[in-house]
């Protein structure tokens, strides 16, 4: 799924801003101290070139020393006050940067975990971690740093603008005829250079992802020689790299020669004028200096003004970004009543849970996918007495994952309701539900760690012994007896270390260890051996004996003792019943039989 990133290109917009305050406000002693350090930076910023006069005044002018002493230790204490507040100023602004991130991406970690099945079946898993990490570093960066040296730099072109019409009006209006031009060129220079910085950082993105997809794919790469494709496609973007940060350098180098140029033309005229006052005794030469420092000083601070402005309006995606996943709904709730009473994932009370059986009864069901425009499911009925082995079968694509998805409470009926031991499962907690629920995957997922950590997931106070025998009960154990440290040896990222296979083997064992009341297998022998394959169902039938199961399968050979048979197309139930009821009727699920069993094991299975 392709999501297209809204880019902000308008003025700022407050009402974006004023999404992340509540992120701040935990901050805004340490926000107050730092304006406040800020504010004092720059009015000692704004008297240094005064004390340049007196000493020119008072000092070189007048050939004397007297006074220099209590001079040298004035200007020392405020040079030494001036390294305090730019000390406070730093920590504070480290403290906001570093703090806020923090907030902000366990305010995003939190409520992932609470969006419902649906947000992560259709929204890519690197749109999510760029909002978590790159979005949200960008955003806390521009707070704690620019914006705050935002409100340096106005103040700093204020009150150099007021001392100098304190000091002479007339040279203060050389200056203040020259800095509308220095605005209007900043605006103009950083609008474009900031259209082709996002350029370069959407470009990057590309690069990026053409990384990632040549490392990830490098087998399939090899295996169909596509190597020379690859990197054709590579270096047209690369290529497209190069050309838009040629063009956002070449305005640079443009731009900063002529701000310069204003920078002297504004000292030159200062000098000139100056000068002239200088020597007809109109003007002190301690003040002439004074000018000339802030006519050299002005005018960065305009330039850097214009490019926070412009980094400003860019942020504002970012935040939208970020503030849209905080606000994006999850379509599965629980109820107050029901969180007052169960909890949540993060505080479950799990001294009101009451045990589970595992009768699972559709009651008048239809459901249709949110982004869907027709049911999928109309006024379905069915009921599944606890301990019975449901198998869901049917061609790729066809709808057999809906079934379960719903009995799981991944979705919920767009009508009717769906009954656990007789009551709406709506009634109780998503939580109470899930942690009865052991589900193994066709594409199994493991976490960063070792063997023994991630069969513990299934139940996370087990004990190794209880671990190890959850392990040898689906031959898991074998996988651990093949690596260097057992149980103790590291799977790897994803589990990349081991094969399908076994990352398979290690997610049934995780799901044996939580002895949950009801299993989905969701064509979890699909990637094991035939040998292996039936060790696995021999010790799943034990498992399974007595408790709800739903099993997805593909091979058919594996649910041919199910207790019930559902046969799903174009994701509508065509038929149900057991094995040799189902081929009696000589329907669907009889051709899907002979499909697959072509050879002579398939006449044995139809005699």
């Amino acid at each position: 799924m392709r999501i297209e990133e809204k880019e902000y290109t308008k003025s700022i917009d407050l009402s974006i801003w004023k999404k992340i305050f509540p992120f701040l406000a935990p901050r805004k002693n340490t926000l107050i101290m730092v304006v406040l350090m800020n504010l004092l930076c720059s009015v000692v910023d704004i008297i240094m070139p005064l004390f340049q006069r007196h000493a020119i005044d008072s000092f070189i002018e007048k050939n004397t020393l007297s006074g220099l002493g209590g001079f040298i230790l004035l200007y020392i204490a405020v040079i030494v006050f001036q390294m305090c507040t730019v000390i406070c100023f730093t920590r504070g602004c480290m403290k906001i940067d570093v703090e806020t991130g923090r907030d902000m991406k366990r305010a995003l970690f939190v409520h992932l975990q609470k969006l419902s099945f649906s947000y992560y079946n259709a929204t890519p898993v690197g749109y999510i971690l760029s909002r978590v990490m790159n979005d949200v570093a960008r955003i806390t960066e521009l707070i704690a740093w620019d914006v705050i040296d935002m409100l340096w730099a106005i103040s700093y072109v204020v009150g150099v603008l007021v001392a100098m019409l304190f000091l002479n009006w007339k040279l203060a209006l050389v200056i203040m005829m020259i800095v509308p031009a220095i605005a209007v060129l900043t605006w103009y220079f950083q609008n474009r250079i900031l259209t082709w910085n996002r350029q370069v950082r959407k470009i990057n993105s590309k690069i990026t992802s053409g990384y990632n997809e040549g490392i990830m794919g490098a087998k399939t790469v090899k295996s169909l020689v596509v190597e020379e494709k690859n990197f054709g496609e590579f270096s047209a973007v690369t290529e497209e790299m190069r050309s838009a940060s040629i063009k956002a350098a070449r305005l640079n180098a443009i731009y900063i020669p002529m701000v310069a140029f204003f920078g002297f033309l504004a000292t030159a005229l200062v000098l000139d004028r100056g000068g002239i006052m200088v020597l007809d005794g109109r003007l002190d030469l301690g003040t002439l200096a004074a000018f000339t420092a802030y006519a050299v000083g002005i005018f960065e601070p305009i330039q850097r003004l214009a490019g926070i402005l412009s980094q400003c309006i860019s942020a504002q995606a970012n935040i939208e970004r970020v503030t849209s996943l905080l606000e994006e709904k999850p379509q599965v709730v629980d109820s107050p009543e029901v969180l007052e009473k169960y909890g949540d994932f993060f505080d479950p009370h799990k001294e009101n849970w009451e045990p589970i059986k595992g009768d699972i009864e559709f009651e008048h069901v239809s459901f249709q996918y949110p982004d869907g425009k027709e049911e999928v499911l109309t006024d379905f009925n069915l009921k599944i007495p606890a301990g019975t082995n449901v198998a869901i079968v049917g061609e790729t694509g066809a709808g057999k994952s809906t079934l379960v998805n719903l009995a799981c409470r991944f979705f919920e009926p767009t009508k009717g309701r769906i009954l656990i031991d007789g009551r709406d499962y709506r009634e109780r907690s998503q939580l109470w539900l899930h942690s009865n629920i052991g589900y193994v995957l066709q594409n199994p997922h493991l976490f960063s760690g070792t063997v023994m950590e991630n069969i513990r997931y299934g139940r996370l106070d087990a004990t190794d012994e209880e671990v190890k025998a959850a392990a040898r009960a689906v031959h898991a154990d074998e996988v651990a007896e093949k690596l260097d440290k057992g149980y103790d040896s590291d799977v790897g990222e994803g589990g990349d270390r081991l094969s399908t296979g076994e990352k398979q083997l290690l997610s049934f064992a995780r799901a044996v260890l939580a002895d949950p009341a009801i299993f989905v297998l969701d064509e979890a022998t699909s990637s094991i051996d035939t040998k292996t394959e039936q060790l696995i169902q021999q010790a799943t039938d034990k498992l399974l004996k007595g408790r709800t199961s739903f099993l997805i399968a593909h091979r058919l050979s594996t649910i041919r003792n199910a207790d019930l048979i559902l046969v799903v197309r174009d994701g509508k139930i065509v038929e149900q019943g057991r094995h040799l009821e189902l081929l009696e009727k000589k329907g669907y699920y009889y051709q899907l039989v002979r499909q697959q069993f072509a050879d002579e094991e398939s006449r044995k299975v139809l005699r």
